[in-house]
Formats: structure tokens, sequence, C-alpha cells
């Protein structure tokens, strides 16, 4: 059984791992959002600084200035969170503002370097006013979330003592479905940029997963083995993920099925925003469901395992994902589904979910085998009385 839960655990204020890790990865996302495509990189003859002095922008959407707003909010909520017990109250409230302007400056300053972006004021002061929104829900809710709330208690009750970081993982699970993909929960697919980027160097053409190919061809009942494959690895890696973080006494099933719900919730509202409601179930392909039955199949018979081998079968299943979704072509169906797409208003928004779907398996691996949560959990749930 696991370790129960103190009293001084709840009475002795600690730093937060799950803000501190999450407003890390949330400045990340911001970044790559912002600087979007990255690519076209050129000095234009103005300073970083130029755009703060000149009019307001005579185009605007109030679309535009509720995003930017909305986007920086947990900017400056995880801030205060990350910053207590360290700093706390007002001056938490006015680090917390100071830095996520700051960042909103930076970004904009960075924009000037990019043909595809515009840097702009009214950004600025629309992404600042949400920092500070932020910022101040954060000092009204800090004893709430991290003192003493029924969120936290529950937390503690579900969940290990360094469940944060893999908690901010979990919560990026879902969004990382947003972006388009070839193959259901198919994350990592690394080498087709790798290719864009190394044909762009050698002004050729350069295809680094055909090369690892003897046969480039994949028949049709191969693309459908392939997806299966990748789906139920995907989906086994995430949810034993969850798993190895929660206590015995936690609602397994339902906390599960809230996930995977959750994933594939996030997929169908993409698919019906970026494509057309028409599109909005074009992932649920004959691979898809034979690779969700089975990796929910396979998530059963592990869900009372040790979490030693909960964690080992998550980081097993994640890599071979991500070996095969490297590995295998992109579907031709998916590739006639992706011509429909148009990126819009949402040209920020996708570059985020892309980064997300790119990165988020490197994420989860590097919690599983984080030093903090693989040494405490497998060493109490191995010590455990029999």
């Amino acid at each position: 059984m696991n370790s129960p839960v103190l009293p001084t655990e709840l009475a002795t204020p600690t730093a937060s791992a799950f803000s501190r890790v999450g407003l890390l990865m949330y400045a990340s996302l911001i970044a790559y959002a912002s600087l979007y495509p990255l690519s076209g990189w050129h000095d234009n003859g103005l300073a970083p600084y130029t755009y703060l002095s000149l009019p307001l922008p005579h185009y605007w959407t109030k679309f535009d200035l509720l995003t930017n707003l909305i986007g920086y909010v947990p900017v400056g909520l995880m801030g205060v969170f990350a910053l207590y017990p360290r700093v706390r109250g007002w001056a938490a409230f006015l680090l917390s503002s100071l830095g996520g302007i700051l960042l909103s400056g930076l970004m904009e300053a960075a924009q000037t370097y990019l043909p595809s972006r515009v840097p702009s004021n009214l950004d600025l002061y629309s992404n600042g006013l949400g920092v500070v929104v932020g910022a101040l829900a954060g000092l009204l809710l800090t004893h709430t979330f991290l003192v003493d709330g029924r969120l936290l208690k529950t937390r503690r009750r579900w969940f290990s003592a360094e469940a944060g970081r893999g908690l901010i993982v979990l919560a990026l699970w879902p969004l990382a479905q947003i972006f388009p993909q070839g193959y259901l929960f198919g994350h990592g697919q690394l080498l087709p940029i790798f290719s864009n980027w190394l044909s762009a160097l050698f002004e050729t053409t350069v295809d680094l997963s055909a090369a690892l190919r003897p046969n480039h061809d994949l028949s049709v009942e191969q693309y459908w083995l392939s997806e299966t494959l990748i789906t139920a690895c995907g989906v086994t890696g995430a949810v034993l993920t969850m798993l190895c973080l929660m206590r015995e006494r936690a609602p397994k099933v339902a906390l599960v099925l809230f996930l995977v719900l959750a994933a594939l919730t996030a997929k169908t509202l993409g698919n019906a925003l970026q494509f057309s409601p028409n599109n909005a179930f074009v992932w649920l392909t004959p691979g898809a469901q034979g690779g969700l039955l089975l990796g929910l199949v396979m998530v059963s018979g592990l869900m009372y395992a040790p979490v030693v081998a909960q964690r080992r079968v998550a980081a097993l299943t994640l890599l071979i994902s991500l070996a095969v979704v490297n590995f295998v072509p992109a579907n031709p169906y998916f590739l006639s589904t992706l011509q429909a797409w148009v990126q819009g208003k949402f040209f920020n928004f996708n570059g985020a979910a892309q980064f997300l779907s790119l990165l988020w398996p490197f994420l989860a691996l590097w919690f599983l085998y984080h030093r903090v949560h693989r040494v405490k959990r497998d060493s109490s749930r191995s010590s455990r009385p029999a």
C-alpha cells in the first residue's frame, strides 16, 4: 500500500513542482507559438523595440485581443504559484506580472526579425493585461490550491507526492491531439521535419524515413497494422504514465476513462474546427479503433501492477510508438484530408499545438525516468509490508 498522507504534509507550506514545471512548459509553448514557423529570420534594419513607439494598429479584432489576453492568464497565475512559498502576497503578484510582461515584450521584439510575423504594441498591452489578471487570480487562489483546499486534498489523496511533474505532462496529452496527425496518438514525428531542414540546407530532396525503409511503399494492410500499433502503444504509454502516479485509493478506472475521453474529445473538436464538422471523426479509422481496443486491454491487465512495471511498460510503449511513427510513411488518406486544412486566425495556436504533438512523448519519457519520481516511487512500492 502507498505511504499515507501525513498531517504535517498538509500543514507545511511546500513548493509546487506542478506550478514550476508547468510555468516552464507553458512559457516554452508561448515562445514556440509566438515565433512559429521559426524560419526566414533576417534583419530588416529596425530595432527590436521600434514597435513600442508605433501608433496602435488600425486593423484588429476582438478575437485577437481576447485570445492574447486569455493566452497569458496562465503565465500570471502559475507565476504566483511557482514563487510560493519563497515569495508570497503582493510581492509575488508584482514579480509574476513583471515577468509575464517581459516575456511578452521579448516575444514581440523577436518577431521583428520574422517576415511572417508583425510585432504589435497592442498585442503587448493585451498580453500584459492577461498576465495581471492571472497574477491577481493566483494571489486570491494561493490558499485554496497550495495550502488547504478541497482540490489539494483530493490531489494528495489520489496521487503520490511526486506526481506534480507527471500531472503537468498528462494535462498536455489531450491538447497534443489538436494538431492534425496522420495516426491517432502518433506524436513525436520528427523525421519529416528533419528531412525538410536537410532538404532546404542541401537544396535537394531528403527523406530520412524513406532511407530507413527497404520498401518505400506500404500496402493497405500494412498502413492499418501500423496505425493499430501506434494507437495502442500511444494510449497505453499515456495511461500507464498516469497509473504509476496514483495511490491505491484513487478511482483508477474513472480517471483512466476521463483521460482517454478528454484526448478523443480534443481530437474530435480540433478536426471539426480546423477542417470541417463533416471531418470531426475522420480519425476514427479501423486501425485507430483496433488500436484503442488493444491499448485498453493492455492497460486493464496492468492497472494494478507494481509501479515499477507500469513505469517500464509505459516507457517501452512510448518508444515503440516513436519508432513506428517515424518509420512508416505518411498516410495517403490523411494527406488528402490535410489539403482542406486552413490555419487562418489559428496560426499561433496551431504552432503551439504542433510543438506539443512533437514534444509530448519526450516529456513523458523525461518524467518517467526523472530521478525523484523513479527512486521514491519504486522504493516505496518495493518496501511495502507483505
